[in-house]
């Protein structure tokens, strides 16, 4: 893309270059966090759509993305009455996975398959 401005003697314009900005498709890096996860062992899914990506890893364990960053819920604060989350440059899936597994792992200790599903996939 390109504009005109004037030049210094203000009878020929001069062109420069106006930067292209850049987006980044929450859909592609939701998309890459959920094969880094399977490097892990971990089975995902991913939702897109207006502007936001949801990976849905476990019970309690969904990861949002919005292009920029990857976050989670990491627990509850019960004094604040909030939930707790933890964030990741989305730039970088591989240790944002890495990092998820960690809650992912304690989850499934808290909350097993239930016996249908265990029994569906076994």
């Amino acid at each position: 893309m390109t504009s005109l401005e004037t030049g210094p003697d203000l009878q020929h314009p001069t062109r420069r270059t106006i930067p292209a900005l850049i987006t980044v498709d929450p859909g592609r890096r939701a998309e890459l966090l959920r094969v880094a996860l399977e490097k892990y062992g971990i089975v995902a899914d991913v939702h897109d759509g207006y502007g936001l990506a949801l990976v849905s890893v476990w019970v309690g364990l969904v990861v949002w993305c919005d292009g920029d960053r990857f976050w989670w819920r990491t627990g509850w604060d019960a004094r604040r009455r909030r939930f707790v989350y933890a964030w990741h440059p989305a730039t970088d899936p591989d240790r944002a996975a890495r990092r998820v597994t960690f809650r992912y792992r304690e989850l499934r200790e808290t909350h097993p398959l239930s016996e249908l599903i265990a029994e569906s996939t076994a």
